[in-house]
């Protein structure tokens, strides 16, 4: 019995890290990427970048600025241009697993400025029921809960690759 154990355990460990990033990003598809998308497409109006996008992004400087988005400098239109472009190519690029590790880290990367923009940005630090804790028994805060469940789930391509059903993969294999 515990021979059979092993075995079972055995072959499950070789299947791990292909299997978990596959659903990794099967579970990315599914749950963040249309988020993703759907926020990409308020920042942008037409061919150019939208108010809302400046105001999302950098919502105390257009506060200031009176809701002017020419009283903004270069700096504030490369940010938000790049974030837009991030909000677009990341997702498309995890989905199709391609550059599937930068793109992980690069959507980590974007998960932690998101977050920090919402917490000192728009206010979410003074508010408990938005904020949430760890440990708390309740496991839906917006902040403190679900980033770092999408932070989890993009660590599984980022330290184990695409997985068998992915553009790196197949590129890998015309390649050798």
């Amino acid at each position: 019995m515990i021979r059979s154990y092993l075995t079972l355990i055995g072959g499950l460990d070789r299947l791990a890290p292909a299997t978990l990033a596959t659903l990794a990003r099967f579970g990315f598809a599914a749950i963040l990427a249309s988020y993703f998308w759907a926020s990409a497409l308020t920042k942008i109006d037409g061919f150019s970048l939208s108010l809302n996008a400046y105001a999302q992004i950098f919502p105390k400087a257009m506060e200031a600025a009176g809701y002017n988005v020419g009283a903004l400098g270069p700096f504030h239109t490369v940010v938000v241009a790049a974030g837009t472009v991030a909000e677009f190519v990341l997702p498309a690029l995890l989905i199709l697993g391609l550059a599937t590790r930068p793109a992980a880290l690069g959507m980590m990367g974007f998960i932690v400025v998101q977050t920090l923009t919402d917490l000192f940005g728009h206010g979410a630090l003074g508010q408990p029921e938005t904020l949430g804790a760890w440990f708390d028994r309740i496991p839906d805060s917006v902040i403190m809960d679900q980033r770092l469940l999408w932070i989890i789930l993009l660590a599984v391509p980022l330290l184990h690759g695409a997985g068998p059903l992915s553009l790196d993969r197949l590129i890998a294999r015309t390649r050798s």
